[in-house]
């Protein structure tokens, strides 16, 4: 329950957390959160939930001289050590996570263990793979939970190491870059330093958004299906329904029509019965 709490409250103030994190291990060691916060998030299947985006965004505010001094630090982050130790996280914990699933990907998936990794996700992910190619371990890695589970599938057997590779470096660098940089030139924004909190959840919110839709789209298909599927069946029901109703007329009508060939036969011989019995009595 500790680590839950601890993750929920970095999520909603990152800011502080770094703060924190500088004035108790200094502007040198705090990297060291940093790039294991990152690192396990793109490099661990298991943590998929960790606050990448918003933890980028706060790292690039404290890495701004003009900023950090109004947020009570005496001494805050370098900019240029920030972006290196961030794309060295990012790019690392999407190799390690690669590798893991090269050696234990299918015995991880077939455990159930990871409960984020819901068939809906795997199959998005594999019409990724399909449709984009080695693009999509840059795709997602702007989309959180799939940028833990991208580099995964894709050591399942998506894609070589060398060509994942490549796509892993650019992905990272464009990541780190954007999120890192906007905090840095934007963070000191009057309104940015009063709606903080609010802006880093709308991050997350953003980030979410596409996974968010895409679970509501697969949810919505899927009743349609089944709702077709039903329509389909009552529809199926009612073609034999009246399949049944005319072999039951074709019958009613054959008997009908044995009925009356009966009685004409036996009219024909009651009347040549007659015929016969007077003949014999002309006789």
């Amino acid at each position: 329950m500790g680590i839950l709490d601890f993750f929920i409250n970095l999520l909603r103030d990152p800011r502080g957390f770094i703060a924190g994190w500088i004035i108790a291990l200094g502007p040198v060691w705090v990297y060291s959160p940093l790039f294991l916060i990152v690192f396990v998030e793109t490099g661990v299947v298991f943590f998929p939930f960790l606050p990448g985006d918003s933890l980028l965004f706060a790292a690039g505010v404290f890495s701004n001289p003009g900023i950090y001094a109004d947020l009570g630090v005496d001494e805050g982050l370098n900019i240029a050590a920030t972006l290196i130790v961030f794309y060295a996280a990012a790019i690392l914990g999407n190799t390690s996570n690669y590798w893991i699933a090269r050696f234990l990907g299918h015995r991880i998936i077939d455990s159930g263990k990871v409960k984020a990794l819901t068939p809906e996700r795997m199959a998005k992910l594999d019409g990724f793979f399909a449709k984009y190619g080695g693009l999509t371990i840059v795709i997602t890695r702007f989309m959180p939970f799939f940028r833990t589970f991208a580099p995964f599938i894709a050591g399942t057997g998506h894609m070589n190491f060398g060509r994942f590779t490549l796509w892993n470096c650019i992905g990272g660098v464009a990541w780190v870059s954007l999120f890192v940089l906007v905090g840095y030139f934007f963070g000191g924004v009057p309104f940015v330093q009063d709606h903080f909190e609010v802006i880093v959840l709308g991050i997350v919110a953003v980030s979410v958004a596409p996974a968010i839709i895409g679970a509501v789209k697969t949810a919505l298909d899927s009743r349609k299906k089944k709702a077709g599927e039903s329509l389909s069946a009552e529809e199926k029901g009612r073609v034999e329904a009246q399949q049944r109703f005319k072999e039951a007329e074709l019958q009613r009508e054959y008997a009908l029509r044995t009925k009356v060939e009966v009685e004409a036969a036996e009219r024909e011989h009651l009347h040549e019965a007659r015929e016969s019995l007077k003949a014999g009595k002309r006789r």
